[in-house]
């Protein structure tokens, strides 16, 4: 059984209460228009499960205290600048069922703010003399930018296999969880043995993370997201990379063509998410899923049982079971 977010919040509710607090606080500048804005994507806010596994990790590893406030500001800052980057990049008009910044202040103001955003976070960790979360947020900002190239590059020439994308989404979502796991485990213990099995951690969960979010490409629910839109980007997932390695020469070039072609046209996107269905993709994904899953769970196993590693455990069953 899947628990609700509400239930595995509970062992650090207070903390999270006062990190929105803080993190309200950090967002504010002396720019009324940047103060338009930020204040408009705090009020838009998502489920934050990145701050989640900063503060369960660290009450895994140890006691939560100022430090893990730090982390949990960075990895949530560096979270929105990468959002609203992403949405200039994809041409993106709509986030969590709301215009994007760029789709109410035009591209060049979106870029200023996520730039804004990503520095802010660097800065915020530099002040309070925060070297080793500085370490990680610099590495988490260098991964992403890295993937989203990475994965530009492939879109152009449709002739990714699984070790790239496997590559691209390391580095592009799984970075992120991993540094909020690792941040968690270094606001409270400097045993890098601890720190770096939290970031392990974090990443399989990250890399199963992505997979769920892959499959939504191809499922029938509404999840606040538009069937086909990976297709519609030319991105190459797990599923689709699947169904075109087992597919006859003749049928692979056909999807290859419909994707780089004719990814606008509602019919034809139709028939590449028909043919992934058909191809088992959606099974061969959702295995990989799975087994990520799994070598994260055997990672957890080593710390100590607590009632923030059971709640840990939960977010990750959520991460990988939830229906959007």
């Amino acid at each position: 059984m899947v628990k609700s977010l509400n239930t595995i919040k509970r062992p650090i509710e207070h903390e999270l209460k006062e990190f929105e607090k803080r993190f309200r606080e950090s967002m504010k500048s002396h720019v009324p228009l940047l103060d338009k804005i930020t204040y408009y994507i705090v009020q838009r806010k998502g489920k934050q499960v990145r701050p989640m596994f900063v503060f369960l990790c660290a009450a895994v590893c140890g006691a939560t205290n100022e430090s893990t406030y730090t982390a949990a500001t960075f990895v949530e800052l560096v979270h929105t600048a990468s959002l609203v980057h992403d949405d200039v990049v994809d041409d993106s008009f709509e986030r969590r069922g709301f215009f994007s910044v760029n789709a109410l202040w035009k591209n060049k103001i979106a870029v200023l703010v996520g730039d804004y955003l990503f520095s802010h976070s660097l800065t915020l960790a530099l002040q309070r003399q925060e070297f080793r979360l500085l370490q990680i947020s610099s590495n988490a900002v260098n991964e992403i930018s890295v993937g989203e190239l990475l994965q530009i590059e492939k879109a152009r020439r449709l002739d990714i296999q699984e070790d790239v994308y496997f590559e691209i989404i390391r580095r592009k979502t799984a970075s992120l969880i991993a540094a909020a796991c690792s941040s968690g485990a270094a606001s409270v213990t400097d045993d890098d043995e601890v720190i770096e099995k939290m970031r392990l951690f974090g990443e399989k969960i990250g890399v199963a993370f992505q997979i769920k979010d892959d499959l939504f490409d191809f499922g029938t629910a509404d999840v606040g997201k538009p069937l086909g839109i990976d297709i519609k980007e030319k991105k190459m997932t797990l599923p689709l990379i699947y169904a075109l390695d087992n597919a006859p020469k003749s049928e692979k070039r056909k999807i290859i063509n419909i994707v780089k072609r004719h990814n606008e046209n509602k019919e034809k996107v139709a028939e590449v998410i028909n043919f992934v269905r058909q191809s088992g993709g959606l099974e061969y994904a959702k295995k990989a899923m799975l087994r990520y899953r799994q070598e994260a769970f055997d990672l957890l196993n080593d710390f100590p049982v607590s009632e923030a590693r059971t709640a840990l455990e939960d977010l990750v069953t959520f991460v990988t079971e939830r229906e959007k």
